[in-house]
């Protein structure tokens, strides 16, 4: 075996620690690309547009989190529900995120078969109202909820529909927004909440209510910004959508009608992916929002219920009619039934 005279042995030592400190210099410098991958320094956040818009939660989350915790979070919008899980399918592995919010009960089976999801240790989920733990995977995890309800503008002169089969009365005709079930989470809403009422006959039930519809837009948004323009005295939302009004407005003058058959609810979820490189930190965010602080922000941001029990409402939600009997409703057939229901409303104009 050769040995190295020890005069040689240390001038090399010098030479290899003096390379392993450049090394560190660069891997924490300009160069650090060249060390091996590196976190982003910033939890990125798919959801949806009204969850970033101006009156939304996201900047008042992202503000708090980064006060407790000092990670950053951007939220990226990708249009409303459907169109936020069909970007996430399109992207699959290579989503440039860390996490989802704003995926629902309608869309969960869907997501979850992607295979895209991992489940997060969170010391708030036993906070959470047990009847909205509906993944039992635990991948998807639920932070608010509510009714869809028709919201009637009580000024508009046009008498209030009692039920779902009064909407199809020629007296609504054109007086009626809803979403389209293909790219909204409302839209969906709407397709599971008619399928519950009519079964196999739900195709039926559109056909009568096309008639009815002045429009139906790609997201909640822009539906309910044309129904408060006043070019349409009805629209599809949420039995909460009055509490809005009283906050903001100090009116009542928009009312959520609460029909016999009952209604279909939504419960709205948030995921970590698998592909995070953040999971950590990804976690710490989805227990964030589940906690009891960052869900009093939603009442009067998403217009929803919170999902933890010890979060407290405020008084803008007294407007909320009781008495609304929630039914179970899910989509028949994920795949095929929401372009049924988009091919009803679109095709020859009745």
């Amino acid at each position: 075996m050769n040995t190295l005279p020890k005069a040689t042995a240390r001038r090399r030592g010098g030479i290899v620690s003096i390379v392993l400190f450049s090394l560190a210099l660069f891997c924490g410098g300009m160069l650090a690309v060249s060390c091996g991958p590196k976190a982003p320094t910033t939890l990125q956040v798919w959801t949806y547009d009204s969850f970033v818009s101006e009156w939304g939660p996201g900047a008042q989350l992202a503000k708090l989190f980064e006060e407790k915790t000092g990670i950053k979070v951007s939220f990226v919008s990708k249009g409303d529900g459907g169109a936020l899980l069909a970007a996430l399918v399109s992207a699959g592995k290579e989503a440039e995120a860390d996490l989802v919010v704003g995926l629902d009960n309608n869309s969960m089976a869907k997501a979850l078969n992607t295979g895209l999801f991992t489940a997060a240790e969170l010391s708030n989920k036993d906070k959470l109202r047990s009847d909205l733990l509906i993944d039992p995977s635990g991948k998807l995890i639920p932070y608010d909820f509510g009714d869809f309800a028709i919201i009637w503008d009580s000024e508009s002169g046009v008498r209030a529909p009692t039920s779902l089969e009064d909407l199809t009365d020629p007296y609504y005709a054109k007086r009626l927004i809803i979403m389209d079930p293909r790219s909204s989470t409302p839209g969906l809403g709407l397709l599971a909440w008619t399928q519950a009422v009519y079964g196999q006959e739900w195709q039926d039930f559109w056909g009568r209510l096309k008639p009815s519809v002045l429009t139906m837009t790609p997201g909640w948004d822009t539906g309910y910004g044309i129904f408060t323009k006043g070019e349409a005295p009805l629209v599809l939302s949420y039995s909460t959508s009055p509490a809005y009004h009283k906050a903001y407005e100090e009116s009542e003058r928009y009312k959520a009608l609460v029909f016999p058959e009952g209604h279909a609810a939504q419960i709205e979820l948030v995921g970590v992916l698998a592909s995070s490189k953040r999971k950590k930190d990804s976690g710490k965010f989805l227990d964030f929002l589940i906690s009891a602080e960052a869900q009093s922000l939603l009442p009067e941001t998403q217009w929803m219920y919170p999902a933890n029990v010890e979060a407290k409402l405020p008084d803008s939600f007294d407007v909320v009619p009781e008495g609304i009997r929630t039914i179970q409703a899910e989509i028949a057939d994920p795949d095929k039934d929401p372009e049924v229901a988009a091919e009803i409303l679109t095709s020859t104009a009745g």
